[in-house]
């Protein structure tokens, strides 16, 4: 070989969870890896950076979880948020293995907090890391550099050799420049949607994408996806799909993070540059609606809209890292959002007539709901009526997409017509969409990557030894 060649068991294409929990346990299995990484040790980990918590199945609670959640009621929680579009088999069995990520996150040198607060009401049914995801993603890479796993930032893939389903080897762009050939008897590829690549995005959501800011990393623009498709890997997934939230319209257009995202929507009300409401902000507890607002705020003209609330609701959520726009007055308020004062106190006054205050609850479905208002409210409908008045405003922050390669139990990638590959393994976002064939459960995506990341790195590191 070349200068610089290489070879190994199995090839890990990806640097986030679910490329670390398959490297770790090809390793742990006795194969030997080696991780590939696009972006810089700083930036390494996609969007598993910007993480806080891991939704798992357990029978019983303990010191984090305050509770047990069933197989069956993930289910249907999953139901709820998919409208069942979803493979059925493959959720199902994300679900039972998810079982196992507690003894195994903690045996990788991970740790959990007791969960937030705010309108996330998870502390039953998720476990939040301790420091949040970067933290997570520094134990596992500490428990891969121990176990010997050979780790490359800065490593883009750039070239794939297949062959009828049969994976070769992998050309990789090196830090230095130039570029150099990796060949493995297995391949494991966690490397993230296509959510960066606004040129991609505007395929499928025209010129609305040019006003999408960008949740997670800059890196993950789809090369490896786009090689998979391009080498007759079955796509899964609708395109415009994604898990997409509202975010704080004044974020950087990359990598603004979790902290970026509002959690106050159920304590007011949403309005587009219209001065129109357009969805039910109260529909259902936040971690089940979430990830609906930003498709919702897509759909507005210019891709904006402005979440209004009043003094009540102030420390019920996490804010945002920008702080609220404030003022005194309805008027005031509208006139600093550049938005029609007359409309937007009209609007604020006939949602405030159709309240039906009953008993607030801001950790349940209450019965405080509007009548006769389109749309309704449906829980924690309170008027707006107490000064001063505030406003964030929110576009859409694309977490990941989900189109992706359709696998199966084993993380095989299937070729089209549905033959599996000889040797090609998928986990994470690149694959989610299997799972979720719209709307997103809070830390599901992260179950997806720890599951199938697992099962990948085992039956690739076993087709290596075969």
């Amino acid at each position: 070989m070349a200068m610089g060649d290489t070879s190994c068991d199995v090839l890990v294409a990806g640097g986030g969870n679910a490329a670390l929990c398959a490297a770790i346990t090809a390793r742990r299995a006795g194969a030997s890896v080696i991780v590939v990484e696009g972006a810089s040790k700083f930036y390494r980990g996609g969007n598993t950076r910007h993480t806080r918590n891991l939704r798992c199945a357990h029978d019983e609670g303990n010191e984090i979880l305050t509770g047990p959640y069933s197989e069956e009621e993930f289910w249907d929680d999953l139901m709820r948020v998919t409208g069942g579009q979803t493979d059925e088999d493959l959720a199902r069995f994300t679900i039972a293995e998810s079982k196992e990520l507690w003894d195994w996150m903690t045996g990788a040198g991970v740790h959990f907090q007791q969960p937030l607060g705010g309108t996330l009401n998870l502390g039953r049914t998720n476990a939040f890391f301790l420091g949040g995801g970067r933290a997570m993603l520094n134990a596992l890479y500490a428990e891969a550099e121990r176990l010997g796993v050979d780790i490359r930032y800065d490593s883009p893939v750039t070239e794939l050799e297949i062959d009828n389903g049969f994976f070769s080897s992998a050309t990789v762009a090196g830090p230095g420049g130039g570029g150099y050939r990796i060949r493995a008897r297995s391949l494991v590829t966690a490397a993230g949607g296509f959510e960066a690549n606004i040129e991609w995005l505007k395929e499928y959501w025209g010129d609305k994408a040019d006003n999408f800011l960008i949740r997670g990393t800059a890196n993950n623009r789809g090369s490896i996806l786009r090689l998979l498709l391009d080498n007759g890997v079955e796509p899964v997934g609708d395109p415009t799909q994604c898990h997409a939230v509202a975010i704080d319209a004044r974020s950087p257009k990359f990598d603004g993070g979790i902290v970026t995202r509002l959690d106050c929507v159920v304590f007011g009300i949403v309005m587009n540059n219209a001065c129109e409401r357009f969805y039910d902000e109260g529909e259902d507890v936040w971690p089940k609606r979430y990830a609906i607002w930003g498709r919702l705020v897509a759909d507005q003209p210019d891709q904006i809209a402005y979440i209004v609330f009043d003094h009540k609701a102030m420390g019920l959520f996490m804010p945002s890292v920008y702080p609220a726009i404030e003022a005194p007055s309805l008027p005031e308020l509208a006139d600093k959002l550049d938005l029609d004062p007359e409309a937007f106190e009209r609007t604020v006054t006939d949602y405030n007539a159709a309240v039906r205050e009953g008993t607030f609850n801001s950790q349940e479905l209450d019965d405080c709901h509007t009548e006769g208002l389109s749309p309704p409210k449906s829980h924690w409908a309170r008027r707006i009526d107490t000064a001063p008045f505030y406003a964030y405003p929110v576009r859409p922050g694309i977490t990941f997409t989900y189109l992706g390669t359709r696998v199966n139990r084993e993380a095989k990638i299937l070729m089209q017509g549905g033959r599996p590959s000889a040797n090609i393994y998928a986990a994470g976002e690149i694959m989610a969409g299997n799972v979720l064939g719209k709307g997103y459960l809070a830390g599901i995506g992260m179950t997806i990557g720890a599951v199938f990341g697992r099962v990948a790195g085992k039956e690739a590191a076993r087709n290596a030894r075969n």
